[in-house]
């Protein structure tokens, strides 16, 4: 995605505030040993991108005065109750250095799994992201969870996720390998299916002889 920012020379609490009320966003972009720039953005078209799930994830072409740099979303602030985006924070990325960023999860054949389909089971997603390490070239703008065999009672972990090649999770989650989803069985479908197969209870007229 194509991010288009200017150059911002005055900064400070007053000038963010005044920058802001003219629908732009001030932000900084730093890394990649070379000094961090302040630059401001138009707020809709910003708002906009924050919307997309690639924006958070994916690579990013920077261009500030006409001059393209790759860089990553890494802070996004925003007002406590208004639709507003006070401050980004974008990292420039070296083509051949490592990263290590979050990326989005995407759940998949979690409707037709038959423990859902049939036995009534929920699956509940415990992380809806993984932080993983690799060069820039090889982000991938998402994994995927295949739900396609869990079954009711076991989980899954970080590492049943197939990684693309040249991707791998960091090295806390690679040693932890903590659940990624889960599924169970809710209360009322067990005491639905424990009421369906029980005994009948016996009737006034079937008191048992003395």
């Amino acid at each position: 995605m194509k991010v288009v920012a200017f150059e911002r020379n005055l900064q400070g609490t007053g000038a963010s505030r005044r920058l802001r009320n003219s629908g732009k966003t001030p932000g900084i972009v730093y890394g990649a040993n070379a000094e961090a720039q302040a630059v401001e953005l138009d707020h809709n078209a910003l708002w906009h991108a924050l919307k997309k799930e690639v924006f958070h994830s994916s690579i990013l072409d920077l261009e500030i005065a006409g001059k393209s740099q790759q860089v990553l979303l890494r802070d996004v602030q925003y007002h406590p109750f208004k639709q507003m985006v006070l401050h980004v924070d974008f990292q420039r990325v070296d083509s051949k250095k490592k990263l290590h960023t979050k990326v989005p999860v995407h759940f998949m054949n979690q409707e037709t799994n038959p423990a859902v389909k049939i036995g009534g089971a929920v699956i509940s997603h415990v992380l809806n992201e993984v932080e993983i390490e690799c060069l820039p070239a090889d982000l991938p703008e998402f994994v995927e969870l295949d739900l396609a065999k869990i079954e009711a009672g076991h989980a899954l972990h970080v590492k049943d996720i197939v990684l693309p090649k040249g991707v791998a999770l960091v090295a806390h989650l690679d040693a932890e390998n903590p659940v990624i989803a889960s599924a169970t069985i809710p209360a009322a479908v067990v005491s639905d299916e424990a009421a369906s197969g029980g005994a009948a209870a016996p009737s006034e007229g079937d008191k048992p002889a003395a």
